[in-house]
């Protein structure tokens, strides 16, 4: 099928970038992205790209290129839907909160609502694409609501899982290590692969049966947590034996076996993947019985959570066992650089441990408002949204978040944190001035040099 027109539904961290640059490479392909969210879709359309809904370095510059060419985005869903030969579905997929499989299992109502939206609609026949991170054989539930629509269209469903990193996901779709599609139909893999093809060896595109697809994307997601968590666990051992952390990783990484990447200790991994696709993983051997390969990758979880608590128990020890009406200054809110999405940042539960012990907190993050801080907090249901409110305040300046106070916590791995007058900062702190440095981005020798008492990870 030669594809002219495509449908994204859902404008998100995925479907936004990655529509983006599909529609920069296929400039004879209209691309229209389509969300139920008008004040998403209207950030998207805004006339100044700088308050576009998701920051990620070079992304306004591409949206700014081909929006209003081939690039649209819209409220209007059924229209996409039936104008397009290739749908992308892009929605949420968040981890249940509800019956069975709370707290681990991935919850695909949001799917199952696209796929019967589908299936009322359209007309013509249709490639169907998961772009969303979904469990092993969803794309099979996703067929029989497809093919039991009583009409005569016919579709056919592909598995296309994103390998982005938030903070250079434009860098990794315009430089992908590979391009995953998974199928039945060759010739609707085909079309896809053209697509991609644009800009994309025809080598890097993998071709693989749905379930390989499917499953490849989880266990990705799974060994890079798995790295982060290993190198976490050893940060706790270098603490107690004198060793260093940054000259640890910097050893085993250059085996070859091995490698570099994912080796940085840090306060714990977060963001929308790793622990969603982890915990999925999880669930579906536990659901197969599997409980040693369930036991293994839960250990990931339970060390990076281990890693958070860790960090703020810290904390609160160096400061006397107590932050009961002490200002704690938080440099970072986002769980990585680079973006504003701060879905499992570790900042949020580093917050929500120092808030049950009575601390007050200021927070400094350049991308990050004080609406998202509190919808956060909010969303643990640990205190009231007013005790919330008022226990935590976002600043405009990082020198007034940290003025006066007791400790600063660097949460995360912004640049801009290393550029910072801390002479200045040490200045306006009360005495001693202790920096919880999460992300090992300051220079220990030059903060104490300063006066400051400073603690890091593994280190």
């Amino acid at each position: 099928m030669k594809v002219t027109k495509i449908c994204c539904i859902g404008a998100g961290y995925v479907g936004g970038p990655t529509m983006a640059v599909i529609a920069k490479k296929n400039p004879n392909i209209k691309v229209t992205i389509v969300d139920i969210n008008q004040a998403r879709i209207d950030a998207w359309n805004d006339p100044d790209v700088s308050k576009l809904p998701i920051y990620e370095p070079g992304l306004a510059k591409i949206v700014e290129e081909t929006r209003g060419k081939n690039l649209f985005f819209s409220t209007e869903i059924d229209k996409a839907i039936n104008e397009s030969e290739m749908i992308f579905i892009s929605v949420n997929t968040p981890t249940k909160t509800y019956g069975k499989g709370k707290g681990m299992a991935a919850d695909l109502k949001y799917v199952e609502l696209c796929a019967r939206n589908i299936a009322e609609v359209a007309k013509t026949d249709k490639i169907v694409v998961e772009k969303s991170t979904l469990p092993v054989r969803t794309a099979q539930a996703i067929k029989s609501i497809l093919d039991n629509t009583g009409s005569a269209v016919k579709f056919d469903i592909l598995s296309n899982p994103e390998f982005l990193a938030e903070g250079t996901a434009i860098q990794d779709l315009l430089n992908p290590d590979r391009v995953l599609i998974g199928g039945e139909s060759e010739d609707a893999i085909e079309s896809l692969a053209t697509i991609y093809g644009s800009w994309v060896a025809q080598e890097q595109i993998l071709r693989t049966n749905v379930w390989s697809s499917e499953l490849s994307k989880l266990t990705a997601n799974a060994f890079l947590a798995q790295r982060i968590s290993s190198i976490n666990a050893i940060s706790e051992l270098c603490e107690k034996t004198e060793a260093n952390v940054d000259e640890v990783a910097k050893a085993i990484g250059m085996d070859s076996r091995i490698g570099s990447k994912f080796l940085k200790s840090s306060v714990g991994f977060g963001g929308s993947c790793f622990q969603k696709d982890i915990l999925n993983l999880v669930y579906i051997a536990r659901s197969y019985n599997l409980q040693a390969v369930a036991d293994y990758w839960e250990q990931v979880i339970i060390l990076n959570d281990h890693q958070k608590r860790r960090f703020a128990d810290n904390l609160i020890s160096r400061l006397y066992n107590t932050v009961s009406g002490k200002k704690i200054g938080m440099l970072g809110w986002a769980f990585k650089k680079d973006t504003n999405d701060t879905r499992e940042s570790a900042a949020i539960y580093v917050a929500d441990h120092l808030l049950n012990e009575q601390a007050n907190i200021a927070v400094y993050d350049p991308k990050v408002s004080n609406e998202k801080m509190q919808s956060d907090l909010n969303y643990l249901n640990t205190r009231s949204e007013e005790e919330n409110s008022k226990l935590v305040q976002a600043t405009e300046t990082p020198y007034e978040a940290l003025k006066d106070a007791h400790a600063v916590a660097i949460m995360t791995e912004w640049d801009e944190f290393k550029t910072y007058d801390w002479k200045k900062i040490y200045t306006d702190m009360k005495k001693p001035a202790f920096i919880f440095d999460g992300r090992n981005i300051l220079d220990k020798s030059e903060m104490e040099k300063i006066g400051f008492e400073y603690s890091s990870i593994g280190q």
